[in-house]
């Protein structure tokens, strides 16, 4: 019998999670209730903004719906408290081969969508005074190949000529000057523009708090065995949620499980499929010379082999990738959900890290203090999942965000709070059109998730 995905119990501690919320372990009640307006499953980035805009969307005066919030372990401790720290847009890259399959219009919406969360998060986290170490900054993407930089640079000037606006804000760097803009020894070219880097952990343990507060229902260590649907002259809430704790009746319910998603709704199995990636944090020693770093990083040797990095407060980095350590090995990271073990070959891969790619690196003595796993959830035609479940009523899916949520999850939510609340159709939200769940998404045979490897191409982590 094949196993279904579902989040292991003893996940590793990334680094953002080594500074527990007294909320992380927290259930509002001690037994489940027997019924609720909204239950929503998955305590994560997801999970959280869409509870935080239903409550922020209600009429004032309005009596609030009862929310539930269901997570099979602690609070924010799948992809989102395992990431890379970034809130980094697409403008060109991922948006170029968008254009190709669906248009520039389409493509520019999602190049729009992405950019929109750079400022809008740091208005929102200044208004809300949420402690997470929000800064916006730019993206370097330092590229490594001749021509390979040629390339994105030919797609680059193909979506400017067109139209695309998101991508008239960032700026190339040619060759000649590559290297001293960036401080990355190698560098054939980069592009640069505005990103931000988050304590994401914090963030979402922000809006959990805030949402209690408000009466929302948490009960973490509570995984869901299954959803079905109730009959109706024994229930008036459509939908039954199943836990080893209790079974609870919902009037609608939010799938907010990204890699997980196949385990309740059977109908995205092979549509989003877990992948598991890896990040570390190099440490500084005090005294070091090295030059300080203000920007975030990309690292990309070719199509399907980057890195990512994030400077912190705390003179430490935190990088992910390392895909040419594990890439061939494909039992190790497709279609796995386990992030209780780190992925072997990779740890020994940030082993000097800076001082291999970082100019003016070599004498900082910067180590590696902490290497982690996370599984993300990779959609087989690389774009989200939004939006009604297909042919269901009264059940959303907000997931499948391959691991490049943070630019697209929180406006999401936003859009998708108002579908239910308002019961209102996906168009009317003025959310990009391609990230609507659509029967035809999941009736395609396509996998993209292969596209980007050595040889025919595998995927493009970007925990």
């Amino acid at each position: 019998m094949e196993l279904k995905p579902t989040p292991v119990p003893n996940g590793m501690t990334s680094f953002w999670r080594t500074e527990p919320h007294f909320l992380d372990s927290h259930r509002s009640t001690e037994s489940l209730p027997q019924e609720c307006d909204i239950v929503v499953v998955g305590a994560g980035y997801a999970g959280a903004s869409v509870v935080h805009h239903i409550l922020d969307q209600l009429s004032p005066g309005s009596t609030p719906p009862s929310i539930m919030i269901l997570e099979a372990r602690q609070a924010c401790s799948g992809a989102t408290g395992r990431n890379g720290g970034h809130m980094k847009p697409d403008v060109y890259n991922g948006i170029a081969s968008l254009a190709v399959d669906h248009g520039v219009e389409a493509a520019a919406e999602v190049a729009a969508f992405e950019a929109k969360h750079v400022s809008f998060l740091k208005e929102f986290v200044e208004r809300e005074k949420i402690d997470c170490e929000y800064t916006v900054t730019k993206a370097i993407d330092v590229q490594l190949s001749r021509s390979y930089s040629a390339k994105l640079k030919k797609a680059y000037d193909g979506l400017i000529e067109k139209g695309c606006e998101a991508t008239t804000k960032a700026k190339y760097i040619p060759r000649n000057e590559a290297e001293k803009f960036s401080g990355v020894k190698g560098a054939q070219g980069c592009f640069t523009y505005d990103a931000g880097h988050i304590w994401p952990y914090k963030f979402v343990l922000h809006l959990l708090e805030k949402a209690i507060a408000k009466g929302v229902n948490l009960q973490t260590h509570t995984p869901v065995s299954g959803i079905t649907k109730s009959t109706p002259s024994t229930s008036s809430h459509p939908w039954t949620v199943n836990t080893a704790r209790g079974s609870v009746a919902a009037k609608t319910v939010v799938l907010a499980t990204n890699a997980y998603t196949s385990s309740l709704a059977p109908q995205y199995k092979e549509k989003i499929i877990p992948v598991r990636g890896t990040c570390s944090r190099i440490v500084v020693p005090r005294g070091s010379t090295a030059p300080p770093l203000t920007n975030t990083y990309t690292l990309r040797w070719n199509n399907w082999n980057y890195d990512y990095l994030i400077p912190r407060a705390d003179g430490s980095i935190v990088v992910g990738g390392a895909r040419p350590a594990f890439i061939d090995d494909l039992d190790s990271w497709y279609n796995v959900s386990d992030d209780s073990l780190v992925l072997e070959p990779a740890v020994r891969y940030w082993d000097n890290y800076m001082q291999r790619n970082f100019v003016g690196w070599e004498n900082s003595h910067a180590y590696t203090d902490r290497v982690w796993t996370g599984i993300m959830g990779y959609s087989s035609d690389g774009l989200p999942h939004i939006g009604l479940v297909p042919g269901q009523k009264d059940q959303y899916i907000i997931a499948g965000f391959t691991g490049h949520g943070m630019p697209q999850i929180f406006l999401a939510a936003e859009g998708l709070a108002k579908m239910v609340l308002n019961d209102i159709d996906f168009a009317q939200t003025r959310l990009p059109r391609l990230f609507e769940s659509t029967q035809s998404r999941l009736d395609s045979r396509q996998n993209k998730i292969f596209d980007s490897t050595p040889g025919a191409g595998k995927p493009q982590a970007r925990l």
